[in-house]
């Protein structure tokens, strides 16, 4: 039922067209950043320096770690998640809800137990890792620079999570879910471009192409749990709850979030089973405590089902 809802409101393939250049490239991509620019703009020395410096993101021009670029940064998806919103209400005449979930209203257990499960076992895993290596870690705290970060992370990692969610699992799930009248392509297709648009994270550079397995799985594990669930509540959740704690927790310096957090990891990166090690071992056995505390059942049709239109009545 979550992919069929779109069927309740307009729907047309131009639609879904216009409204993901509207979203990604108007809202994200140039509105979103007007305020990074303008801050760039104004640190660059010269309009050679600006421009070399849009190839980094601007990043040159700010000290490491810095609280404003972290601000700035994060408030680019602002932009994207306005434009969503303007999308589906103008263009689509649907309601947030129902871009949400199939349920009557937001099911805010599912967000927190999402955001839980994860953030209990980045921090249980952190712990364990940081008595057992201590070597590999450096306590960096720095209270008035935590806290500040604190503030921002808090707020705006968040809409962050919450915009990528709403982009790929919500309305490219639903849109592409239509077109091709079947489950298993949208989340194929989402999970690919979710996990293609981090290949130039510094992470991948550092690492290697093997990185990408981790992402675009991560992608699936997202997509599978949102039409499991018939909804977006867990991966709002799991995505706010993976990205807020690594933030204030533990960041290194080759990191694409390099943050004022607790602690600085000094370790080399592995490029190695551990980086697959959560898609093959930790997200299967989420997925079953999931699937156990939901009651999930006919897997077979809500990931590879047909999408088809709904009964009028039902409607």
């Amino acid at each position: 039922m979550y992919i069929e809802q779109a069927f309740k409101f307009k729907q047309d393939v131009w639609r879904y067209l216009l409204g993901i250049l509207i979203i990604f490239i108007l809202g994200w991509q140039i509105i979103g950043v007007i305020p990074l620019g303008i801050v760039s703009w104004f640190k660059a020395s010269n309009v050679e320096e600006f421009i070399t410096s849009s190839e980094s993101a601007f990043s040159t021009l700010f000290p490491l770690k810095s609280n404003l670029y972290l601000f700035l940064t994060l408030l680019t998806f602002i932009g994207g998640f306005v434009a969503l919103l303007l999308v589906i209400k103008f263009l689509h005449h649907q309601s947030f809800i129902q871009l949400t979930t199939s349920r009557d209203k937001i099911d805010w257990g599912r967000f927190f137990f999402g955001f839980s499960i994860i953030a209990f076992l980045t921090i249980t895993i952190t712990a364990f890792d940081f008595y057992s290596n201590p070597e590999n870690y450096l306590i960096q705290f720095e209270w008035k620079s935590f806290s500040i970060m604190f503030l921002i992370a808090i707020v705006l990692i968040p809409l962050q999570t919450s915009f990528e969610e709403y982009f790929f699992r919500g309305y490219l799930m639903q849109g592409i879910g239509i077109a091709a009248k079947n489950k298993w392509i949208p989340l194929l297709l989402t999970s690919i471009i979710f996990g293609s648009l981090h290949f130039f994270n510094p992470e991948v550079d550092k690492i290697g192409n093997i990185a990408m397995v981790y992402y675009i799985g991560t992608g699936f594990f997202l997509g599978i749990i949102t039409l499991m669930d018939e909804g977006m509540e867990l991966s709002l959740g799991f995505h706010a709850g993976t990205n807020l704690i690594i933030v204030l927790l533990v960041t290194s310096d080759w990191t694409v979030f390099q943050t004022n957090s607790i602690l600085l990891d000094l370790s080399d990166p592995s490029k190695g089973i551990e980086i697959v090690l959560p898609v093959f071992i930790l997200y299967p056995i989420l997925l079953g405590v999931m699937a156990w505390k939901y009651k999930w059942t006919n897997w077979k049709d809500k990931l590879f089902g047909k999408v088809l239109p709904l009964k009028i009545d039902s409607i």
